[in-house]
C-alpha cells in the first residue's frame, strides 16, 4: 500500500503530482453530466478513441460511453505511479474504466504510444478477438511535442511559433503567491523546417495512417465515420496559433480530413471530418501563449453559458450516431465552436483584452474559476472530496474483464 496525503505542488500551470481520488470524483463528474441515452438498450458500436485520457478525448471516451453505450478501445500514453505519484491521465482511464464496467460497457484501455505501429497492432488484434473484428467509429485526439515516423524511424519535434515575424502579445501568469499577473511576453517566429516539423507530429498524417492501417486488415465497417479534434480560435490568439505553426498542423489536419471522407465514401460508404471544437482549459491549451487570459475572459465573459467539452462531445456523438445531422461548413468541419465564435462574445472579450492589465484582470476575467479548472485537470479543486485525507496512490492500470 502507498497511501499518503498529497498536497498540490506547481511549477506554473504544470503539477508535480496527480491526485487518484480528485481524478476519480473529476470523472464521476462528467460521467454524470451527461444525457441519457439517446437511444438506450441493446448492443453499442464498436468504437476507438485515440488518446482517451485527457481533455477532449477523455471528454469523447466518457461521452461515448455514457451517452452511446460504446464498447470499444482507448489509446493513451500514460505514466505509472513511482517516485511520485502516476499522471492524471492514469487516474482518470483507472475511474473511467472502473464506470464503465458498472455500466456493463465493455472499453479496454490500451497504454503505449499511438504513433507507433506496435500500437495499432494491439488494436486491430483487440478488434478481432474481443469485438468481431469490425469498427463504427474512430475518434482521433492527440496533442503531443513529437513523433517517430514508424517507416522511416525519424523523429519530429512540434513547436509553438507565429510565421513571418515575432509575436508578441499579452498572456496570464501567476506569480509564488499566487497573485495574477498580465505581462507581454515575445515569441520569435518559425525558422528552418519548424512548421514541417509541426505538421508530421500535429498533422493528419498518424490519423491517415490508422484509417490505412485498420483498412487493409478489412476491419472498418459498412458506414465507418471518423473525426479528428481540431481548434480554430479566437482572432485575439490567431497569430500564435491559427495562423502559426500549429495552425499549420490543423489546416493539414482538415485537408487530410476531405482525403479521408471521399476515400471512406468510396470503399464503405463512411465519412471523415473534423470537428471544431471551442475553448477549454487542457494540458495542452494552458501551454499556448496569451490562451490562459483569453479563457479567462471568455469565461468572465459567459460564465456558465460556456459548454464545457463533455457537453461539447456529447453533440458530436448525437451528430456522428445521426441522432443529429452530420453538418459540415465548407471545409468539412463540423462545428461546435459557434457559440466562442460569435461576433457579440468576440467583440466583449476583445474589449476586456485590450484593457487587461496586472490591476484590472481580476475584475474582467474569472480567475476562481480559471484557477479551480487548472488544478481540476490533476484532480485538485473537485467539490465534494476531502484532500486532508490519506489516498492510495499506486492505482493499477485497468485489465479488461473476462
Amino acid at each position: 500500500m502507498s497511501e499518503r496525503v498529497i498536497v498540490p505542488k506547481s511549477r506554473g500551470f504544470l503539477f508535480l503530482d496527480s491526485h487518484p481520488g480528485g481524478c476519480r470524483r473529476l470523472v464521476e463528474e462528467m460521467w454524470r453530466a451527461v444525457p441519457a441515452p439517446a437511444a438506450p438498450g441493446g448492443e453499442g458500436p464498436v468504437a476507438l478513441v485515440i488518446g482517451s485520457s485527457a481533455g477532449y478525448g477523455l471528454a469523447a471516451t466518457i461521452a461515448g460511453l455514457a451517452r452511446v453505450g460504446i464498447r470499444g478501445i482507448g489509446v493513451c500514453f500514460e505514466k505509472a505511479p513511482a517516485r511520485r505519484t502516476g499522471t492524471a491521465g492514469w487516474y482518470r482511464t483507472a475511474a473511467t474504466a472502473r464506470l464503465a464496467r458498472q455500466h456493463g460497457r465493455d472499453m479496454v484501455f490500451l497504454n503505449g504510444d499511438a504513433f507507433g505501429d506496435a500500437v495499432k497492432e494491439q488494436v486491430a488484434d483487440l478488434l478481432v478477438e474481443r469485438f468481431g473484428g469490425r469498427l463504427d467509429f474512430l475518434v482521433y485526439s492527440v496533442a503531443a511535442p513529437r513523433r517517430t515516423d514508424p517507416d522511416t524511424g525519424e523523429g519530429y519535434a512540434s513547436v509553438l511559433k507565429p510565421i513571418g515575424s515575432p509575436y508578441t502579445t499579452k498572456t496570464l501568469v501567476f506569480d509564488e503567491s499566487g497573485a495574477p499577473e498580465v505581462k507581454e511576453i515575445t515569441a520569435a517566429p518559425a525558422e528552418g523546417d519548424d512548421i514541417e516539423q509541426t505538421v508530421a507530429v500535429m498533422g493528419g498524417a498518424d490519423w491517415e495512417r490508422w484509417i490505412t492501417f485498420l483498412a487493409d486488415r478489412g476491419l472498418l465497417a459498412d458506414g465507418f465515420t471518423t473525426a479528428a479534434l481540431s481548434y480554430i480560435g479566437s482572432p485575439l490568439t490567431a497569430a500564435i496559433y491559427r495562423q502559426g505553426t500549429i495552425g499549420a498542423a490543423k489546416a493539414h489536419l482538415e485537408a487530410t480530413a476531405r482525403v479521408l471522407d471521399e476515400r471512406l465514401g468510396k470503399t464503405v460508404g463512411g465519412r471523415a471530418v473534423t470537428s471544431v471544437n471551442a475553448a477549454a482549459v487542457t494540458q495542452s491549451s494552458t501551454a499556448v501563449p496569451g490562451i490562459a487570459l483569453y479563457v479567462g475572459l471568455l469565461r468572465g465573459v459567459l460564465g456558465d453559458a460556456m459548454v464545457a467539452p463533455i457537453g461539447q462531445l456529447v453533440e458530436l456523438w448525437d451528430r456522428l450516431t445521426g441522432a443529429r445531422p452530420l453538418d459540415c461548413d465548407d471545409e468539412g468541419r463540423v462545428r461546435l465552436d459557434t457559440w466562442e465564435l460569435d461576433p457579440a462574445v468576440q467583440s466583449a472579450v476583445a474589449d476586456r483584452w485590450s484593457t487587461a492589465t496586472s490591476d484590472t484582470i481580476g475584475e474582467l476575467a474569472d480567475l476562481d474559476w480559471f484557477g479551480d479548472e487548472v488544478r481540476r485537470l490533476y484532480g485538485f479543486s473537485v467539490p465534494g472530496f476531502d484532500y486532508t485525507a490519506a489516498v492510495e496512490t499506486d492505482v493499477p492500470w485497468p485489465t479488461p474483464a473476462a
